[in-house]
């Protein structure tokens, strides 16, 4: 197993904090530069050093980025963190409307599972010429969920 803690006085590496929050050094310094992770003390080194709040406010944002939240919405979220007096009605609106992206998303991802297995099923598995997933990939307008439900016309129909 890894060793996982700082070398001193509770403080990170960059890569000391890659490892104990799952993210890349360069998405650290991402999140450093658009504001989510605060700047960070340096080392006389220049190297970049990073407490235990530090840490903790990392994890919450890949978790947060895990669960599908926008860069702005983490924003939001930190922003409501870090003022725990207020009321949570903005954390749970927020989080509302991040379910309401995830079931659009899975709607949209069920209606493409169904096309696929539409268009694999079609496949009488004879030449390219006669390919209705290529036919369908190459005109829009054979796919089922253009056409409501309809069966899609005969590739040979003028």
């Amino acid at each position: 197993m890894t060793n996982l803690q700082p070398r001193s006085r509770d403080r990170y590496s960059i890569g000391e904090m890659a490892r104990a929050s799952g993210t890349k050094v360069p998405t650290i310094r991402y999140y450093e530069q658009i504001g989510l992770v605060a700047s960070i003390e340096r080392t006389e080194g220049n190297q970049r050093r990073y407490d235990e709040r530090a840490r903790e406010r990392l994890r919450f944002v890949r978790h947060a980025r895990e669960l599908g939240f926008s860069l702005d919405a983490v924003r939001e979220l930190l922003d409501l963190s870090d003022h725990p007096e207020r009321p949570c009605e903005e954390a749970d609106t927020i989080a509302r409307e991040q379910l309401e992206a995830v079931k659009r998303r899975l709607e949209s991802l069920t209606r493409l599972r169904r096309e696929l297995e539409r268009m694999i099923g079609c496949c009488d598995g004879g030449q390219i010429r006669d390919c209705r997933i290529l036919q369908t990939v190459g005109d829009h307008g054979l796919c089922l969920h253009e056409r409501h439900g309809d069966d899609p016309p005969s590739p040979h129909a003028t």
